[in-house]
């Protein structure tokens, strides 16, 4: 449809009239094919683009404690910023197809909070590797391509690493088929709410407990009963498990975290991120949050790092989930099977690092299997 802004009588006046018209008003000429070819492949990259932007724009424009200060005070700075960051969500999500701002917004949380930070560590640990050894809990075992001496070494890193990025692209794709699946085929409810309308703080707060508390429930059973325990040889998920993470992670180390065979990995780390999103029915800002948060523990546990000279471990029981996770690597996942190590103390399935600062110290610093 024509709208009134590009509507040009000159286009309807015969092209010998046409040529004596001075240029800010004669028609001009139709694009030609290259530009035409050009814009066509430009033009969705410019949209995502612009969606990715406005969408890191409008959550990084929420701080986190001006959220915590409205639930104490509510005083007239927080107010603002809460109106600002809601007329810019507004206009983000009125401006673009919900499923969109969904997909877009969690592959922008991911590669932002997950991707980018473990590819800083891994550069930082390849670049200088004997300074990054002495933050490291297992020194130089912890360093992929410090260790990888041959050609053949540094090509099975970088297939690592390939597989990592893979998988991540294969939960965006499977979150897109459940989200069609749902809205255009089922006709129902989408999985994820996308309102303009924002849920109240309390209820962010509530929420993320409560997705928290059913990651850590999903991630404890899938990976013990589904992926370890009773599942040796006889599912292909435990067996892709054992092939392609345990025997080749022996130390965690950026980006391992999503690496593994992509049906191991569907289950273990998408299914109990979206599957309390789904049972909820996240708000799109709340699920975004939780998503970044995840991100966030994943990036530091999968870091290599769990030294208290490492200064963000010594935040908010980091150190304490990088040694849960380096334990469950170095014992060939015999324990530790939940993501931050509540259900494995409930249980009983915990190992090391629990009790004295010795035994700390030797969780930390112990010798691989």
């Amino acid at each position: 449809m024509m709208t009134f802004s590009s509507f040009n009588p000159a286009c309807y006046i015969p092209s010998a009239v046409n040529k004596y018209l001075p240029s800010a008003v004669a028609c001009p000429p139709p694009p030609s094919f290259f530009y035409t070819i050009y814009n066509t492949i430009i033009s969705p990259i410019n949209s995502t683009y612009g969606t990715v932007r406005a969408m890191l724009e409008a959550f990084v424009g929420l701080p986190f404690l001006s959220v915590i200060m409205l639930l104490t005070n509510g005083g007239w700075s927080t107010t603002i910023n809460i109106f600002f960051f809601y007329i810019t969500w507004s206009t983000l999500v009125l401006a673009h197809p919900p499923l969109r701002v969904e997909l877009i917004g969690s592959l922008a949380i991911r590669l932002v909070f997950y991707v980018i930070p473990s590819l800083l560590f891994l550069t930082f640990d390849t670049l200088l590797p004997s300074t990054a050894e002495g933050f490291k809990a297992y020194g130089a075992e912890a360093l992929p391509f410090a260790n990888a001496s041959s050609r053949r070494k540094t090509m099975r890193q970088l297939r690592i690493l390939g597989w990592s990025l893979a998988n991540i692209l294969l939960a965006t794709l499977l979150q897109l088929t459940i989200e069609v699946l749902l809205t255009q085929v089922l006709l129902v409810r989408s999985a994820v709410r996308v309102t303009t309308s924002l849920p109240a703080p309390i209820s962010i707060l509530k929420n993320l407990a409560q997705g928290y508390i059913i990651r850590e429930i999903l991630t404890y059973t899938i990976h013990r009963f589904a992926l370890h325990e009773r599942s040796h040889g006889k599912n292909i998920a435990a067996q892709c498990h054992q092939q392609w993470y345990h025997n080749v992670v022996k130390v965690p180390f950026p980006l391992s975290e999503s690496y593994d065979h992509p049906l191991p990995y569907l289950l273990l780390r998408f299914l109990p991120t979206y599957l309390p999103a789904f049972l909820l029915r996240f708000h799109l800002l709340t699920y975004l949050i939780f998503l970044a948060v995840i991100s966030l523990e994943e990036t530091f546990a999968n870091s290599g790092y769990c030294s208290s000279s490492a200064l963000p471990m010594n935040f908010f029981f980091l150190g304490g989930i990088a040694r849960h996770t380096n334990l469950h690597a170095v014992h060939s996942g015999h324990g530790n099977y939940g993501s931050v190590g509540l259900v494995d103390w409930i249980m009983g399935t915990a190992i090391g690092c629990q009790g004295s600062a010795d035994a700390e110290a030797e969780g930390c610093h112990g010798e691989t299997e």
